[in-house]
């Protein structure tokens, strides 16, 4: 499988999940994260996902400074519904790593392990997401804003190109790499300029 190399460079995320742990499926309920995994997920790189996976990974940095976060124990919040803009990318980038669902994740052991209600929208809180650890209750709010970080002017014309069905091979070639090229600026290069990590 090819992909951009620098996929390999952003951070991984690691998590502890108990309901993995109990029933055998990762040794000690360790699991790891990486920037692909949430590329498969999705099915693309863009600045949506690097962002859903930048604001969980510096979101839960901040939850737990001294321990793993814990997978299930994890509430996110929206202020925009499910159905708005890029909310409904980012929820799922999120509930890939966090396991936070609304309605439809995982009903539990005996009411153990549940992973369903722990996802919210139409919140009223003014950032990207909220993230609360449920053991201790402490949230944070997260901004990602990428406008900071734009294309490449010549990205426009490529993508005219495209999405017009007028692009040959090596239109797509450079609009591809374009395109990723301001997805690897946003989370190599100016990571700590594009989100903010409020404790509340």
């Amino acid at each position: 499988m090819n992909y951009p190399k620098f996929f390999n460079d952003v951070e991984t995320i690691s998590l502890i999940d108990p309901l993995s742990k109990i029933l055998g499926s990762l040794e000690n309920g360790f699991v790891e994260f990486n920037y692909i995994d949430s590329v498969k997920a999705a099915g693309h790189s863009c600045p949506t996902v690097g962002g859903a996976y930048l604001m969980t990974s510096r979101a839960l940095k901040t939850l737990y400074p001294d321990s793993l976060p814990v997978r299930g124990q994890i509430k996110v919040e929206f202020a925009e519904s499910l159905e708005d803009g890029t909310t409904g990318v980012i929820s799922n980038v999120i509930t890939n790593i966090t396991g936070a669902t609304d309605k439809s994740g995982f009903k539990g052991l005996n009411g153990n392990f549940a992973r369903h209600s722990l996802m919210f929208f139409n919140v009223d809180i003014q950032a990207s997401a909220r993230f609360t650890r449920l053991d201790t209750n402490q949230s944070v709010d997260v901004i990602y804003n990428p406008t900071s970080v734009p294309p490449d002017p010549k990205m426009q014309n490529y993508m005219q190109k495209v999405l017009s069905g007028m692009a040959n091979e090596d239109d797509v070639e450079k609009f591809g790499i374009l395109w990723q090229d301001r997805v690897k600026r946003i989370l190599i290069d100016n990571s700590d300029n594009v989100i903010t990590v409020k404790e509340i």
